[in-house]
């Protein structure tokens, strides 16, 4: 029986997405499952890689039965999933405790530890990533320091990708992308750094293999045939990063080309021929060998508009249903009605913190501007303009290190929106092309293992048979002079406030 279809686990923060693809990237079944995320204490975020894969293997079997798929003509997995998680587990594979997520920053005096023992300066100039708690390097420090008998049990250090992965094949694996949440990991060479793991009293032997993202670690087992649905003998490739199989599923393959992502969480990744390090971005490899991402993560993406429609969006809910339409695109349609800088109203989308830029963990989400006059469609509007600050923001920092980028590739949830994409476009001054937006993740993961499959000969071939850009916006220079006053205001407004936040986190 001939090989047709290729299998994509997407292993999100919020939930997993079990996607088959053909090999012209057409989708022939998706199916999305949820799981739990624990807050058992300030600045703590914790899931269950047990409840994962459950969710997982549920997800396969749907996905499989509802449309009709012979899991014998399935040609290869790949699975991509979040950053920065950290996954102690013993010599069966088994975690030894729940997943520390990227949203977890409890381990800052282990990050503030580091820096007295190794010097920030010399572990970025490593790492090519600075030193903060939602790195999986403090996390390790701090389980090492409040859970010693985990610590002592634990034989790898597992990521979300890679836990899966073994998974599916028992077999342990480390792929390059995930390597940045390492700050013993070169950033520049893709090997441990002895030296620095002995300094900060990590032992190498924790680390799993390394695997390029597109290479076979192993096939599926009679085990996870059992559980899954799916037959033993299938390759399984080590995958990815979210963030960066997003960029390949965008078509982001050559140095220049950049990927915005418009999901829960916001962000850019700029394709680099050369580790460019920016002491207030992140760098990592790409899935694509002898390639790096130059990336800006903000906490402001479609998360921002998902907590306005949780709490305050009980019209924009009744509407669409009313009129057939989600409550995102009355959103979007009571957006458009204002104009630019929502009439003098301006947000700070740092609604759990931030990352980059401004690593700043104790910032807070603000309405600046708000009076009488202001509607509910203003508040949208400047929800959607403060994220696109945010992308600006990141933007203007990657150029510090010469990264230049005129043109974006735009995908997440956010993409979908019209109306904010075309703000993005006139806040940043950049054309952004939006391609197959809702599903360029797992069309990343897919694509790395046809690749590694042998079902594509490059990422040439594989990117030109599978990635369609839809639609075109381009910046409208008007808008553009507008936003740039109000962009400075922004600035301007979190350098006022960062104390007050600081005093704030204290009360």
């Amino acid at each position: 029986m001939s090989k047709k279809f290729l299998l994509a686990v997407d292993l999100g923060t919020s939930g997993c997405k079990i996607t088959v693809f053909d090999f012209e990237g057409k989708i022939l079944g998706s199916w999305t499952g949820g799981y739990k995320t624990y807050y058992p204490h300030t600045g703590y975020a914790e899931q269950n890689p047990q409840e994962w894969w459950q969710v997982i293997s549920q997800g396969i079997k749907k996905v499989l039965r509802n449309n009709s798929i012979n899991p014998r003509e399935i040609a290869a997995i790949g699975v991509d999933g979040t950053s920065w998680a950290c996954i102690p587990v013993d010599k069966n594979g088994m975690p030894l405790r729940p997943a520390m997520l990227w949203l977890d920053r409890r381990a800052q005096k282990q990050a503030d530890w580091m820096k007295e023992r190794s010097g920030e300066e010399r572990l970025i100039r490593v790492s090519g990533n600075p030193v903060d708690p939602a790195y999986i390097t403090p996390k390790i420090l701090w389980i090492k320091e409040n859970e010693p008998n985990i610590y002592k049990k634990t034989y790898k250090f597992l990521q979300s990708n890679s836990y899966i992965v073994y998974k599916f094949t028992d077999k342990y694996s480390q792929e390059y992308s995930q390597g940045y949440g390492f700050h013993f990991f070169n950033i520049s060479t893709g090997s441990w750094e002895e030296d620095i793991a002995d300094e900060l009293r990590i032992p190498l032997d924790f680390m799993a293999p390394l695997y390029h993202s597109h290479e076979v670690v192993g096939t599926v087992t009679a085990k996870a045939a059992q559980e899954t649905g799916l037959v033993s003998g299938i390759p399984v490739v080590a995958g990815g990063l979210d963030a960066a199989c997003c960029t390949l599923g965008a078509g982001v393959i050559h140095p220049g080309q950049t990927q915005e992502q418009g999901g829960q969480a916001g962000g850019m990744s700029i394709q680099v021929d050369s580790p460019l390090i920016h002491p207030k971005l992140i760098l990592g490899f790409h899935v694509i060998p002898g390639q790096w991402l130059l990336q800006g993560g903000t906490v402001g993406g479609s998360g921002t508009l998902k907590w306005f429609n949780e709490q305050l969006g009980t019209y924009e809910q009744l509407k669409g249903e009313e009129r057939g339409l989600s409550p995102y695109e009355i959103m979007s349609e009571e957006a458009q009605s204002i104009g630019p800088g929502s009439d003098g109203l301006i947000f700070l989308p740092y609604m759990a913190g931030e990352r980059s830029p401004i690593w700043d963990s104790k910032a807070r989400g603000v309405f600046f501007g708000l009076s009488y006059d202001k509607t509910r469609a203003h508040m949208i509007r400047s929800i959607m303009e403060g994220v696109g600050f945010s992308l600006l923001h990141n933007l203007e920092t990657a150029e510090e290190v010469g990264a230049r980028v005129e043109v974006l590739n735009s995908v997440g949830g956010a993409a979908n929106s019209h109306v904010w994409t075309q703000i993005k476009a006139d806040i940043t001054g950049k054309i952004i092309q939006v391609p197959f937006s809702d599903h360029a993740t797992s069309l990343g993961a897919a694509i790395l293992a046809g690749v590694g499959a042998g079902v594509y000969s490059s990422f040439e071939q594989a990117v030109s048979k599978t990635v369609r850009i839809q639609r075109v916006h381009h910046p409208d220079d008007k808008n553009n002079k507008i936003y740039r006053d109000y962009y400075r205001l922004y600035l301007d407004l979190y350098e006022r406030l960062k104390d007050s936040f600081v005093q704030l986190s204290g009360i």
